[in-house]
């Protein structure tokens, strides 16, 4: 096998794969990428038997033929590169080394056997449909904080999308919750959606997911299974199995009459929030709500460090029912309102109730906070 491509391509595949093809994996050729060449066309594949990527980027053949090299090695050399470079790949056949040359450099690398690279076949994905990028990009942002990492309660270590139907009107709606907080968000049902299985996407998918949106494809190409699903953006072809468990009834939790609104300004309460916290380096510490008409006062204590204390007035603060103190994990409110545009509304209905958080100016998206005592 022998090609030619320029680094600027070279790198960006990379950048992609390295991260799914982990070095610290206990099988060698996990840690491997596959390189095979065909033509003009250079096709890089990594796997870890849960997620599988492949890309195809121009290249300029000399040699088909396929061979597999430490992933993270080689982006770290090719990303070392002076901008420009171009590289060149040559493999003799075998077990003899993988020799790169880019200008005046030249090194060689170990290789393992293509033959013992796994093939994560995606299967029959009965169910397809597209859906603009920009609009998965915001389902995953508006979710994935809420994605727990308790291992032991697996099913709720990833977003959970399904159709959700009110009427006859159906949706497509994405769910995390890690028991402390909930995000549900929804948008409009894409052509050929409407049969799609429940599916729970793994939170090292969702991240690998997110990295290929950030790069403005247009569309998204997703097929899925009950138990694999595949996103096609640009030339990158993301396969995935999905988390084999049964997400919970979370419409149970979600708070129903919740009548005590407090609307306040996102950029004055994130930023209070922020300074009252940092009283103490507890990330669990909660942070005091003290809420009366049209003013809302932020607290503190820290035992070690001593207290603080913040309030909002009618400039920021909207609220005109009872007076409530109410206690949360200042990580946790922050999480919520870097998903909120300019203001957000709490909902609540007593100091130990659910708050029902919303964004004003985006209906389909709402969460739920679990208060603590203070």
């Amino acid at each position: 096998m022998k090609f030619k491509a320029d680094r600027t391509t070279l790198i960006r595949a990379l950048a992609h794969i390295q991260s799914v093809a982990e070095k610290r994996n206990t099988i060698p050729i996990l840690a491997n990428v596959m390189l095979s060449i065909e033509g003009n066309l250079l096709r890089l594949t990594a796997t870890d038997m849960e997620i599988a990527v492949v890309e195809e980027v121009a290249a300029e053949g000399a040699r088909d033929g396929a061979v597999t090299a430490p992933a993270s090695v080689l982006y770290e050399i090719v990303r070392k590169l002076p901008d420009g470079s171009v590289v060149e790949l040559d493999h003799g056949g075998g077990d003899a080394p993988l020799a790169l040359r880019a200008g005046r450099y030249a090194t060689s690398l170990n290789v393992l056997p293509v033959e013992d690279f796994p093939s994560m076949v995606a299967g029959d994905l009965p169910c397809a449909f597209s859906i603009p990028a920009a609009v998965l990009r915001g389902l995953v942002d508006r979710t994935r904080f809420a994605i727990s990492t308790e291992e032991t309660r697996y099913y709720l270590n990833g977003i959970y999308f399904h159709v959700a139907k009110d009427g006859d009107t159906a949706r497509l709606r994405a769910v995390a919750t890690d028991g402390h907080r909930l995000a549900r968000v929804e948008t409009d049902l894409p052509a050929g959606a409407s049969d799609m299985p429940g599916v729970i996407i793994p939170r090292k998918t969702v991240a690998e997911l997110r990295k290929l949106l950030d790069e403005g494809a247009g569309a998204v190409e997703v097929s899925l299974s009950d138990t694999r699903i595949q996103f096609r953006v640009g030339a990158v072809m993301l396969t995935s199995k999905l988390i084999d468990g049964t997400f919970p009834e979370y419409e149970r939790v979600i708070p129903k009459n919740n009548d005590r609104f407090l609307r306040v300004n996102k950029h004055a309460f994130a930023d209070a929030v922020a300074r009252v916290a940092a009283i103490s380096q507890e990330r669990s510490r909660p942070v005091k709500l003290a809420v009366r008409t049209n003013l809302l006062t932020l607290s503190a204590i820290s035992p070690d460090q001593g207290m603080a204390k913040e309030e909002l007035d009618e400039t920021s603060v909207s609220y005109d029912g009872p007076s409530l103190e109410i206690g949360f994990q200042a990580r946790y409110l922050n999480d919520i309102t870097d998903q909120i545009d300019v203001e957000a509304e709490f909902a609540f209905a007593d100091s130990a109730a659910p708050t029902l958080v919303r964004d004003t100016n985006l209906p389909t998206a709402l969460y739920v906070l679990m208060p603590m005592r203070v």
